[in-house]
C-alpha cells in the first residue's frame, strides 16, 4: 500500500497548486482527480474554456464593427462555430497537459478515480481499474464545485443548459435567456451576444454583478446594453420548460405578475455550490454547513486533525486564484511555516469587454460601515491610449479614508481591467494612500495612467486630463 505525507482529493487551481508546493517543502505528495484530466472545473470546463471563447468571440465582433474604422476590409464574415469550440478544446488540452507535465516534474503521483475516506488515513480510490486504498498522514480536500440551480430550472443539458453545456453548443443561438446577472452568466452571455445571439437576462437582484461596486454595475450595464443585451431585473424564475424547438421562462416580476419569455436555449447560471459528494465525509466525522461548505478553522483545518479544506468547499469567494494561495497556505503550514492570506485584498474579475476588476471594499460597504471617505474617479475615453485603440468605454474609481487617504477599495471597467487591478492590490497590500499612488509615474500612453488620474482625483480632487 502506498504511503504519503500529504494527499489532496481534487486537481483544480486549488488542489495541483497545493499538490505543487507540498512536493517543493518535501513531502511526499500525491494527489486524486476522479476525472481523465487533471485542471478541475477552471481548466477543463471553467476559466480557461470561457477565455478562449470570449476571446475569439471579441475578434470576430471587432472584425465586424470595427476593422472598418482602423481602415481594415474584411468582406462578408461568417462564423464558424465548431472551429471556434475546436480551439478553445485545443488551448485547455494544452493547458491540462501542462499540469500533468506539473505532477511529473515535482514527482507527485497522480491517482485517477473518486477519492473516499475509509478514516482519517487512509483513503479508497475507485477508478475504471477496480478500487486501491493509499494511506496518508494529512489531507487537503480540494474538490470544487458544480453549477447550481433551483426548483423549476433544473438542467436538461440540451436546451435548458449550465456553463459547461454553453462552452460546447453545436449553433449560435438567435435567442438565449441567461437566468443569474452574475460573471458566469454575463461572460458566456457576451460570447454569444457578439457572434450573434439576442441575450436577455432575467435576475432577482435589482442589478447586475451585485458583489462589485454599484458603480461598476451601473457602468457595464450600460455597456452591455448598447451591445444588445435586455435585462429583466427583480424577476424571480419560477419554471423553465423545453417544449423541443426552445424554451420558456416563467418569472414573477416586481409587481407579481407572471411573465413568459421565449427563446431557443435557456443558461442558468445562478452561482455554483460545493461539491463534496462521494468524499464519505461521515466516516470521519467532517459536518458541511446548511450551503454545503466544509467549516475550517484559521489554518483551514476542518473539525477533524490532519484533515484540511480549501478553495470552494470552504467560506469566501469562488474563485481559482483564491483557491491557489489557500493550497500554498495549507503546504507552507503543513511544513512548519507561518504563510498568511489577506482574504480583503483578494481581487474580483469579470471577462466582458471591457473587462471589470475590483478589490477592497465597495462605497457600498464603507458607507454601511459608516466610514468618512473621499472618491476619486476618471473615464477610460480622456486616455490617449484608448482613444488609439477604440477602447474608450469604462472608468477607474479609487475610495480612499477620508482623514488618512489609506486607499480603502478599488473599482474599474476597462480595457484589461484583469491586469491592471493588481496595481491597486500591490499598493493596498502595503497600506498606500491615494497620493502614494498619484505620484508613482505612469508610462504614457497606457491603461494605467487612468489609475494615476483616479487617485489625483480622490487625493486631491485634481485630475490632469479632465
Amino acid at each position: 500500500m502506498s504511503k504519503y505525507d500529504v494527499t489532496i482529493i481534487g486537481s483544480g487551481p486549488g488542489g495541483y497548486v497545493a499538490a505543487i508546493r507540498c512536493a517543493q517543502l518535501g513531502l511526499k505528495t500525491a494527489i486524486i482527480e476522479k476525472y481523465n484530466t487533471l485542471g478541475g472545473t477552471c481548466l477543463n470546463v471553467g476559466c480557461i474554456p470561457s477565455k478562449a471563447m470570449l476571446d475569439s468571440s471579441e475578434h470576430y465582433f471587432n472584425a465586424v464593427h470595427n476593422f472598418k474604422e482602423h481602415g481594415i476590409s474584411t468582406g462578408d464574415l461568417s462564423v464558424d462555430l465548431a472551429q471556434l469550440v475546436e480551439r478553445k478544446n485545443s488551448v485547455v488540452s494544452q493547458t491540462c497537459d501542462g499540469i500533468k507535465f506539473l505532477m511529473d516534474k515535482n514527482k507527485i503521483e497522480v491517482h485517477h478515480g473518486v477519492g473516499s475516506f475509509v478514516d482519517k488515513n487512509n483513503i479508497k480510490i475507485t477508478g475504471a481499474d477496480g478500487e486501491k486504498t493509499i494511506q496518508t498522514d494529512k489531507v487537503i480536500i480540494a474538490t470544487g464545485s458544480k453549477p447550481n440551480f433551483f426548483p423549476g430550472m433544473e438542467p436538461d443539458k440540451k436546451r435548458i443548459i449550465t456553463s459547461t453545456e454553453a462552452l460546447n453548443l453545436k449553433e449560435v443561438p438567435k435567442h438565449l435567456i441567461v437566468i443569474g446577472g452574475g460573471v458566469i452568466g454575463l461572460e458566456l452571455g457576451s460570447v454569444y451576444a457578439r457572434l450573434g445571439s439576442a441575450v436577455t437576462v432575467v435576475e432577482y437582484a435589482d442589478s447586475i454583478i451585485s458583489m462589485m461596486d454599484v458603480s461598476q454595475s451601473k457602468e457595464l450595464q450600460r455597456i452591455l446594453k448598447k451591445e444588445g443585451f435586455k435585462f429583466n431585473f427583480n424577476h424571480g424564475v419560477t419554471k423553465v420548460v423545453n417544449n423541443g424547438k426552445g424554451v420558456v421562462v416563467t418569472a414573477t416580476n416586481k409587481k407579481g405578475e407572471e411573465v413568459n419569455i421565449e427563446g431557443d436555449y435557456c443558461l442558468v447560471a445562478v452561482g455554483r455550490k460545493p461539491f463534496t459528494t462521494g468524499l464519505s465525509l461521515e466516516n470521519i466525522g467532517v459536518e458541511v454547513d446548511k450551503r454545503g461548505m466544509i467549516p475550517t478553522n484559521d489554518h483551514l483545518e476542518t473539525s477533524v486533525p490532519g484533515i484540511y479544506a480549501i478553495g470552494d468547499v470552504v467560506k469566501g469567494m469562488m474563485l481559482a486564484h483564491k483557491a491557489e494561495e489557500e493550497g500554498v497556505f495549507v503546504a507552507e503550514t503543513l511544513a512548519g511555516q507561518k504563510p498568511h492570506i489577506n482574504y480583503d485584498l483578494i481581487p474580483g474579475v469579470v471577462y466582458t469587454w471591457p473587462e471589470v476588476a475590483s478589490v477592497g471594499k465597495t462605497e457600498q460597504e464603507i458607507k454601511a460601515a459608516g466610514i468618512d471617505y473621499k472618491v476619486g474617479q476618471f473615464p477610460i475615453r480622456a486616455l490617449g491610449r484608448a482613444r488609439a485603440s477604440m477602447d474608450i468605454q469604462g472608468m477607474v474609481k479609487i475610495i480612499a479614508d477620508k482623514t488618512t487617504d489609506e486607499v480603502l477599495g478599488v473599482h474599474m471597467v476597462a480595457p484589461r481591467a484583469a491586469d491592471l487591478i493588481m496595481e491597486a492590490v500591490v499598493a493596498m497590500e502595503y497600506r498606500a494612500s491615494s497620493e502614494d499612488i498619484a505620484r508613482i509615474c505612469h508610462p504614457h500612453p497606457t491603461y494605467s495612467e487612468a489609475v494615476k488620474e483616479a487617485a489625483l482625483a480622490a487625493w486631491n480632487d485634481s485630475p490632469l486630463h479632465i
